[in-house]
């Protein structure tokens, strides 16, 4: 039996406590054969100091690191490369979405040791079993398991089976402070997060998900989907769920079941899916959703042009119309759309920029509770016209981790990055400016703060450039966002 630290870096510049879902995944195969404690970087201050008391104090054995791009990723560099200079004979593996596309860097990293890549919960326990009990024929058969061979060759077994997650144990809420991931959002006062399905069945060739799954989708089922979910109402005190699975409306059949299970139960919820996929809901379960509490769903609308749909591989199915008709549709049943778009898309931004911001005051006019959220076009390693226009424009990815949590790479993890080089800052001025008028002038009903008075303020601030189409430096909406706190929910979180 081995003993290990699981490991959840900061995962947002205000250290918001959010369920750490993926080491509680983990922990659900470990139990009973393996002994874990879960550090989360959220909860504690000096990280790379509460790491290392953790490892001294409890005769760790491994150290596991889940790492998402971003925020997770710049703090789990320095933590690695203390921890390694710390206890040299200790094996740091990293697991999650930023290594598993990018496992080749990481490893070239001499305080990494091992890469776990995609949905890795078993892998991981077969890697902690050969390292307890001897090599037996070394790593060749871990499937999702990436190393370096003794000459520092990286190897990589290639992605693991997805699990079924209607076959494994219910998460072992035991192992964390409940209490402490109990948050107050716009959903509720006590808002917990939940995971209930892998993958996503889907191909857009800009999603990172794509490589990790290939078209794949599996699901909890819908009424033990319930059960978790009143389980956290009754035992714990939740009056709100945010779903965090990638796509978690793509069976009507699932998300019905779903709703029958918690009618009694008086609880918000929140998750994410696709235009085309709710588009072909039925109104009965439109109002079934409604009625047991959904506040708001998550799409990528990602463009108002057919043409770039089309060549995101959206399917075919997606269009500009469907976004107009599904903002109506959700307006009807009093369920807010929360819609992110993708702007600035090779071969011509400034024509697509245009495009959709014309497009988004469109969605606007439709249903103006919609929340917009407006992302610069980053690649993903994904072959695709998409990804092959950039490199062709002289897209390259880092090298090196220490490259990766540079202040530029680290603003293009969040979409917001200057590096794309066929994006100039023309372009990327007038998405900015266009954003800050429009989040002035239809201020986000996600903080509560700006509520009442100060969204009035903000409204009338920006009446005449919204109504006249003038974005150019608004400074005087600057002013007012830092005057009343603005946040964009897409980096901040609920």
């Amino acid at each position: 039996m081995s003993n290990l630290l699981l490991y959840n870096p900061p995962s947002s510049a205000n250290r918001k406590p959010i369920l750490p879902c993926s080491l509680l995944a983990l922990g659900a195969i470990l139990e009973g054969e393996h002994e874990y404690r879960i550090v989360d970087g959220n909860l504690v201050g000096d990280t790379c100091s509460a790491v290392e008391s953790a490892v001294r104090h409890n005769n760790i054995d491994a150290i596991a690191i889940t790492v998402m791009p971003g925020p997770q990723l710049a703090d789990a560099v320095p933590v690695s490369k203390h921890l390694k200079a710390c206890f040299p004979h200790i094996p740091i593996i990293w697991g999650g979405y930023f290594p598993s596309q990018h496992y080749k860097t990481v490893l070239a990293a001499p305080y990494v040791d091992f890469v776990v890549r995609g949905h890795g919960e078993f892998v991981f326990k077969a890697l902690l079993d050969v390292l307890t009990d001897g090599p037996k024929g070394g790593y060749q058969g871990l499937q999702g398991l990436a190393y370096r061979e003794a000459a520092g060759q990286v190897v990589s077994n290639g992605l693991p089976p997805i699990p079924e997650p209607k076959n494994l144990p219910h998460f072992p809420y035991h192992r964390v402070d409940m209490e402490r991931y109990m948050r107050p959002t716009f959903l509720g006062s006590r808002t917990i997060g939940h995971h209930s399905s892998y993958g996503c069945p889907f191909y857009c060739n800009f999603c990172a998900v794509v490589n990790m799954v290939n078209g794949k989708w599996l699901p909890d089922d819908g009424r033990r989907v319930g059960d978790v979910v009143r389980t956290l109402v009754t035992r714990y005190g939740a009056n709100a769920v945010e779903f965090y699975d990638n796509n978690f409306f793509t069976s009507e059949r699932r998300v019905r079941a779903f709703c029958e299970s918690i009618r009694d139960l008086n609880v918000a919820w929140w998750g994410e899916g696709r235009v085309d996929t709710l588009f072909k809901y039925s109104d009965e379960t439109w109002q079934l959703m409604a009625d047991t509490g959904l506040r708001m769903i998550f799409m990528g609308a990602e463009s108002g042009d057919d043409e770039t749909l089309a060549r995101m591989n959206k399917g075919g199915k997606q269009t500009a119309d469907t976004t107009l008709q599904i903002a109506a549709k959700m307006r009807r049943f009093g369920i807010v759309p929360e819609m992110s778009f993708v702007l600035g898309n090779p071969p011509d931004p400034v024509a697509d920029v245009d495009r959709n911001i014309a497009f988004v005051r469109e969605v606007k006019e439709v249903n103006p509770q919609t929340e917009v959220i407006l992302y610069m076009y980053t690649p993903v390693p994904l072959d695709g016209t998409l990804f092959d226009e950039a490199k062709a424009n002289g897209f390259a990815f880092p090298e090196t981790l220490d490259e990766w949590v540079s202040d530029d790479w680290a603003a293009f993890t969040q979409r917001r990055s200057s590096l794309m080089p066929w994006l100039g800052d023309p372009v990327r001025r007038k998405l900015h400016d266009f954003e800050r008028v429009l989040n002035a002038y239809y201020p986000t009903s996600t903080l509560p703060h700006l509520r009442g008075l100060p969204a009035r303020i903000l409204r009338a601030a920006a009446r005449l450039r919204y109504e006249n189409q003038v974005y150019a430096f608004p400074l005087e909406l600057k002013a007012l966002h830092k005057l009343v706190r603005y946040r964009r929910p897409e980096t901040s979180g609920f």
